[in-house]
């Protein structure tokens, strides 16, 4: 069963900068397919999550946390269509917010941050460990971005819908 590796908080604005294809390719033999810049892998064969793990965060220049899911796990939280009937536009984005384990509780949706009138962020629905939304291109974002790990008392990392569909193409060709 293939694994989905998301690393929190790398390649963003200069900090913990690595190069995501070369350690890719230091993980060959697990056949690790690179996804992107921001620390994103499928791993086609993996070795076992904990040997994995520690093998990943053994050759990064620096610490981070990691959070993953498998295949299947992503693949059917993405089959329930999260952003049919959300209207397009180029001011919105996308995402996906990766939640390291399931909260116990979670507040009803959607979720507006900071407020219904004036959002920058909303949290528009949840499958499993997977929040799905969508924000708007503003430099405030990135902060309300930040908060989500807040809102849902764990630890959480965010890619763009067009990376989780492009880990999807690569998990369907597996």
């Amino acid at each position: 069963m293939a694994l989905v590796i998301f690393l929190r908080g790398v390649n963003v604005g200069g900090y913990r900068t690595f190069r995501p294809s070369l350690l890719a390719n230091q993980l060959k033999d697990y056949h690790v397919v690179n996804i992107g810049a921001a620390g994103t892998f499928v791993v086609c064969k993996p070795p076992g999550e904990r040997r994995l793990r520690s093998e990943l965060l053994r050759r990064l220049p620096f610490q981070t946390e990691m959070i993953t899911c498998t295949g299947q796990e992503l693949i059917a939280a993405v089959s329930t269509n999260p952003f049919e009937g959300e209207v397009q536009s180029p001011d919105i984005v996308r995402f996906v917010t990766v939640l390291a384990k399931q909260p116990q509780v979670f507040p009803s949706m959607p979720i507006c941050v900071p407020g219904e009138d004036e959002w920058f962020l909303q949290i528009l629905s949840r499958q499993a460990k997977f929040l799905f939304g969508v924000y708007r291109r503003h430099m405030k974002t990135i902060s309300y971005l930040r908060s989500i790990d807040k809102l849902v008392g764990g630890l959480t990392t965010t890619r763009n819908w067009n990376t989780i569909k492009a880990i999807v193409k690569v998990l369907e060709k597996k």
